[in-house]
């Protein structure tokens, strides 16, 4: 009977491991969500430039007593362009949606909303990606659950589709106003 090397084992243990990883990651509870450091702290400081006729807001306004969406989007963005109408529903029940245009041409963004219509409460430029940079944004579209004092307490980062907003926003903003 032929001996069996130590390092014949070494391969199969190898593919098991990654086997076993890639079944861990398929299987968890949320696999679209990303991290986020900002969860439970401060909203970043927002420095925005307005666009067009738009009331735009402040860091102040992030603090108004009043829990919010902060929704970052772009004209050129496909997925922006799927989850409006949804952004739309929740305004029209009530819910204060703020907009950060992101890295965008202020006249193509100001033609999204013609098109689409305006869901926002203010909305903001930000064509350095400055403020983006500090809110730790991955891509467009994403979006902040923020409550009364200015506190982070959901990041998602896609598309607003039916299924987060029952699955995700919802919660999260009844956990806002429970606080």
């Amino acid at each position: 009977m032929p001996r069996i090397k130590p390092l014949m084992i070494l391969p199969p243990l190898v593919f098991g491991a990654f086997v076993a990883l890639a079944a861990f990651g398929m299987f968890r509870d949320d696999p679209e969500s990303l991290p986020s450091a900002l969860a439970g702290r401060a909203a970043p400081p927002v420095k925005l430039e307005p666009l067009g006729q738009n009331e735009t807001f402040t860091d102040n306004t992030l603090r108004n007593g009043q829990i919010k969406l902060v929704n970052f989007w772009a004209s050129w963005c496909a997925p922006c362009r799927a989850e409006h109408s949804n952004l739309e529903a929740l305004a029209a029940e009530g819910l204060p949606i703020y907009g950060i245009n992101y890295k965008d041409d202020p006249a193509k963004a100001q033609a999204f909303l013609d098109e689409l219509g305006d869901p926002y409460t203010a909305i903001g430029t930000d064509e350095s990606g400055r403020t983006a940079l500090e809110w730790g944004l991955y891509g467009v579209p994403e979006t902040y659950v923020v409550d009364g004092d200015g506190t982070i307490l959901l990041r998602h980062a896609g598309p607003i589709t039916q299924r987060i907003i029952d699955s995700t926003l919802r919660p999260a903003l009844e956990q806002a106003q429970g606080r």
